[in-house]
């Protein structure tokens, strides 16, 4: 009996969580990120971008059958992690729900103003205007305004 000190293995059950069989389309998977520099770096070289009241959204198209998402904000313009993490949150967020109606691009938002006292309101309405304005949207956003 000494050397039965644990119960004898009973191989486990596999048990799918109910979320990974749903597929939604509206999650923000690695399909949808830009990850590499070279993808970075192949945006900015394009040269095309729109400039909102704290970001600015840098386009390239893409032959892919859907749009691709990179957010950067510099250390400059928000000094603690969390503001940045927030302010990147904010954007990969309103992008997640609108990326369904966006042309194939790969898109880099960039924040290029201290929003120190904006609001997330302010914030995720100057993302969707941005996203509102891209050439070849199939659907403008609601609340639009053009500046």
């Amino acid at each position: 009996m000494a050397g039965q000190l644990f119960a004898p293995a009973v191989p486990r059950v596999a048990i799918a969580s109910p979320f990974e069989s749903m597929d939604t389309g509206q999650g923000f998977c690695h399909v949808y990120r830009l990850l590499k520099t070279d993808e970075f770096s192949s945006v900015f070289a394009f040269r095309r971008s729109l400039r909102g009241r704290f970001y600015t959204l840098y386009y390239r198209p893409n032959e892919l059958a859907t749009a691709r998402l990179g957010v950067t904000v510099a250390k400059k313009l928000a000094k603690r992690a969390n503001g940045r993490n927030l302010l990147k949150r904010i954007a990969r967020e309103v992008f997640r729900r609108q990326r369904e109606n966006l042309p194939s691009c790969d898109l880099v938002i960039r924040l290029h103003a201290p929003a120190g006292t904006a609001r997330r309101a302010e914030l995720n309405m100057d993302v969707r205007q941005l996203l509102g304005r891209l050439p070849g949207n199939r659907e403008h956003a609601a609340g639009d305004v053009f500046t």
